[in-house]
């Protein structure tokens, strides 16, 4: 369920604030973007081999310092390439104090298979997700605040700076909200709702985000956490606000994706293991 746009309009709470649609001047040239109009011939590596389970304590690690965290709240879940079972945070620790060896692992009905911790049902939200979506092998739902206050207000977030761009075409929107999901029939139903979009926002609730990748799913978390704020932001100052012409976003969206997941994974894991050596434990 995608929420109705327009060219412009006002937004909720401000003192006129609208969002309008830039112009690409006429006869400007615009570039083709990602990785075929330029690559990198080296980047700085991560400089450790990781396991799946380290890679995901990272992912968790990495968004908890961001603000993407809410307490106890939401999981994180890599699904193995032929989707018979899941990696998963346990019930009760924060994102910020996991580490690989927290990491557990269930199948698609949420049974744990392996790890010392249980795992709440609410892992249903990923579980059917997985099941209806194999290709989206990573799913990342939590709360962070202000893409919660949008949802309340039934909003997504403009395009209102290039990197939001890697968001174009994915974004959702599931405006009912009906109270927690702690079974696999309730987690279809979500699944369903939810239907093709990889950016989804919740109202009254929060954000899910899924991708092929733990480093695509990560990049694409921590971004979208910042453009929220953004709008946030912008909505706050009740000043008008133009956003990023369509025509340019496909090459942008490119660029972001192609060229940066992975030299964006590699500095966050390599500054999350500097500050947290102990999450690989």
């Amino acid at each position: 369920m995608t929420p109705e746009r327009t060219e412009e309009r006002t937004g909720p709470g401000t003192d006129g604030a609208g969002f309008v649609t830039a112009e690409v001047p006429e006869g400007v040239e615009l570039s083709a973007g990602g990785a075929a109009v330029w690559s990198p011939s080296i980047t700085p590596p991560i400089g450790v081999e990781l396991t799946e389970a380290q890679a995901l304590a990272c992912a968790f690690r990495i968004l908890a310092r961001d603000g993407f965290s809410e307490n106890i709240a939401g999981h994180i879940t890599w699904a193995t390439a032929d989707n018979s079972s899941m990696l998963v945070n346990p019930w009760g620790l924060w994102w910020e104090e996991i580490t690989a060896s927290d990491i557990c692992r269930v199948d698609l009905e949420a049974r744990v298979l392996e790890g010392r911790w249980d795992v709440t049902p609410a892992v249903h939200i990923h579980t059917e997700l997985h099941r209806r979506r194999p290709e989206a092998r990573v799913v990342v739902h939590n709360h962070p605040y202000h893409a919660t206050a949008l949802a309340a207000m039934g909003m997504v977030p403009e395009f209102l700076h290039q990197t939001s761009a890697m968001f174009d075409g994915e974004l959702g929107f599931v405006s009912e909200y009906g109270g927690e999901i702690d079974s696999a029939e309730l987690g279809a139903d979500l699944a369903e709702r939810i239907g093709d979009a990889s950016v989804v926002f919740l109202a009254n609730h929060g954000v899910i985000i899924t991708a092929p990748t733990i480093e695509e799913a990560t990049y694409k978390s921590a971004s979208l956490d910042r453009q929220c704020r953004l709008m946030y932001d912008v909505l706050v100052s009740g000043r008008a606000a133009t956003t990023v012409p369509p025509v340019v976003r496909p090459a942008m969206k490119a660029s972001l994706l192609e060229r940066g997941t992975e030299v964006y994974w590699a500095g966050a894991v390599r500054r999350i293991i500097r500050e947290h050596p102990e999450l690989l434990e």
